[in-house]
């Protein structure tokens, strides 16, 4: 009947072709989890990483998910091989100094940030997601904390307490991708800043190839 939406194994007794399969979100976090090691390898550069996450949280087909790894060997998507172990509890205490968290580093469960007169940043375009929330535990005095994000994160900054300070949370523009971490900032800043920061990239197309 028209209108009806048929199911998986209805297209694949039909002959449908696999890449027609609508992709679930076990689909699309293992896409992420092979490009993230790929990243890691050094077969991905950080705009293409950005760019091709952004697809992946927003494909809707097993054959818009395959394009992205099309390019990348066959090792790379091994599901057998394992991630690094993510810590329970990072803390970071600093005073007049600055600590940078970049690149595929493994996001913990719980992060405690002590920092008077210096700045801590944290980039999560590129991290390893263990966990779907983190929770940062703040403590500033004259210090700035700096969250650089991409599609899928999402900070909640409802439960800081401010004094003499500024938070700028920038939401990004891809409402549309599900969110894969839930970045919740608790604690008190005082003469501070806290500023939260979406990268944003085009989608990534594959190029067409040279016409003969």
């Amino acid at each position: 009947m028209p209108g009806e939406v048929a199911h998986a194994d209805e297209l694949l007794d039909s002959g449908a072709p696999p890449a027609l399969l609508r992709a679930s979100h076990a689909d699309r976090e293992h896409v992420v989890d092979v490009l993230r090691v790929a990243a890691g390898d050094g077969r991905l550069t950080a705009e293409e990483l950005d760019e091709r996450l952004e697809a992946a949280f927003s494909a809707r087909t097993m054959g818009e998910l395959a394009v992205l790894t099309a390019d990348l060997p066959a090792v790379a998507q091994d599901t057998g091989r394992p991630l690094p172990e993510a810590k329970d509890v990072v803390r970071i205490d600093q005073h007049g100094s600055s600590t940078r968290r970049d690149g595929p580093w493994v996001v913990p469960r719980r992060m405690e940030i002590r920092s008077s007169w210096g700045e801590v940043t944290l980039d999560f375009t590129q991290a390893v997601l263990a966990h779907d929330t983190l929770r940062i535990e703040l403590d500033l005095r004259g210090a700035a904390l700096k969250l650089r994000t991409g599609p899928g994160v999402m900070v909640d900054t409802d439960a800081l307490t401010a004094s003499y300070a500024k938070i700028r949370a920038r939401r990004s523009g891809g409402g549309a991708a599900p969110v894969a971490l839930r970045i919740e900032l608790v604690g008190h800043i005082r003469y501070s800043r806290v500023t939260v920061r979406p990268r944003r990239r085009a989608l990534w197309r594959p190029r067409p190839r040279p016409s003969v």
